[in-house]
């Protein structure tokens, strides 16, 4: 089997079986650590595992060609995402795989205004049920802030939404705009928190619509609304400008124009924080796997990337954190979650798409925990008085807002 003199190289750390398409069994691994075993249907996928790994897990997962017979999908991933994380470079194909895609970076990344809803509407435009299925009640779709090991999802969600809050330093009245506002439940939260006036933008018509359903149940249409509008578009000027989960899909060939239209929007003492994924060793490329089936047009950058973006337009950084492993037990207990409810995702899709959506979760969640994905919020502003000189004023916010985990305007989906 070729592909075993890869593996051989590759896999020191725990202990991988795979069966290739003869029935032959092989074994990798030497030290303690994470025990999979796969097998492998047929020699021409062998191949494919061989020459393009990184589309061909994912696919062949996702046909029935790559099954797990020890252990789950996740197992599997984070044994294989370990060691490739301390592996030499030279006993991995990652520096030809990303020489190749970033010549093409660019184009992956290119995202204008007609493009960019397009990419979103792949992803965010299925159906609503589905979310409803594994995320919490207020349809969170972004990383959660444990405070506690024992926070459940609904905690841990309320409380990102209130550690965001601190940050903004909300004052009745004051306009806030929310850049890629998903289904409304940050937006929401300030302004009845708050009494702030509140604008969201997002570019797809599932989250559009049932955000003002939400509005309205809350009787909030005086101080809060949504709308589908590019945020390149938009002309007004905002004493906050909050993003969550959004600037994923910016690209990096659009980072000047981001932070330009940041710096335009935002009112000469304001404040914008940028909640995102980020990388820690440098920049890189998106998975080949993700870019087609999950988020085409999608790329979690280093701050190297980010911050020149920011110091050109002419903003200065605030304050920088750093949330290591949230999103790795986010990522646990949404798959949790959407495997607790498999059957009810197969009768809106079909096998392959809960395959599929395994995958992407277990990756994710692996990424984070074994390799070097992490999330960071950067707040940022014009002057350099736009905030107080320490972070206290974040607690003393905190302790006026005790934490709650009600939703306005949302119900609780069945089987939550």
């Amino acid at each position: 089997m070729l592909l075993a003199h890869l593996l051989r190289h590759l896999v020191r750390r725990g202990r991988l079986t795979v069966i290739d398409a003869s029935g032959r069994s092989h074994y990798f691994g030497e030290l303690p650590g994470p025990i999979s075993t796969i097998r492998l249907h047929t020699k021409a996928f062998e191949r494919r595992m061989f020459f393009n790994p990184r589309m061909a897990v994912g696919e062949g997962y996702m046909d029935g060609l790559l099954t797990i017979e020890q252990g789950d999908i996740y197992d599997f991933l984070s044994l294989v995402m370990g060691n490739i994380s301390t592996a030499p470079r030279s006993a991995t194909f990652t520096p030809l795989y990303q020489g190749v895609d970033r010549w093409w970076r660019w184009l992956q990344q290119y995202n204008p205004v007609g493009r960019a809803q397009e990419n979103v509407a792949h992803h965010y435009d299925l159906s609503a049920t589905l979310y409803d299925l594994f995320l919490d009640a207020d349809r969170q779709y972004s990383c959660a802030y444990f405070e506690h090991p024992t926070d459940d999802l609904e905690t841990a969600q309320a409380n990102k939404k209130r550690h965001i809050a601190s940050k903004l330093l909300l004052k009745p009245g004051q306009k806030v705009l929310d850049i890629g506002s998903g289904w409304g439940g940050l937006g929401l939260y300030l302004a009845q928190e708050t009494g702030a006036d509140v604008t969201g933008l997002t570019l797809s018509t599932e989250q559009h619509k049932l955000s003002n359903d939400r509005v309205a149940a809350a009787g909030l249409d005086d101080r809060v609304r949504f709308e589908i509008q590019d945020y390149r578009l938009n002309q007004g000027r905002y004493d906050r400008i909050v993003s969550v989960g959004m600037f994923e899909h910016v690209g990096v060939n659009h980072y000047g124009e981001y932070f330009n239209k940041i710096a335009d929007l935002l009112a000469d003492d304001g404040v914008a924080l940028i909640h995102a994924i980020g990388r820690q060793e440098g920049p890189g490329t998106t998975n080949p796997w993700v870019r087609k089936y999950i988020f085409p047009g999608g790329y979690c950058p280093a701050l190297s990337e980010v911050l020149p973006a920011v110091e050109r337009a002419g903003l200065q950084l605030m304050d920088v954190e750093i949330l290591r492993l949230h999103y790795a037990e986010t990522l646990r207990h949404w798959r949790q979650r959407f495997l607790a409810h498999w059957d009810q995702v197969k009768a809106l899709y079909d096998e392959r798409f809960c395959r599929m959506w395994e995958f992407y979760l277990a990756a994710s969640e692996a990424g984070f925990r074994v390799q070097d994905l992490m999330v960071f919020q950067i707040q940022i502003a014009k002057r350099v008085d736009a905030v107080p000189m320490t972070r206290d004023y974040m607690a003393e916010w905190k302790a006026e807002h005790p934490l709650h985990t009600a939703s306005p305007g949302r119900k609780v989906a069945a089987g939550d």
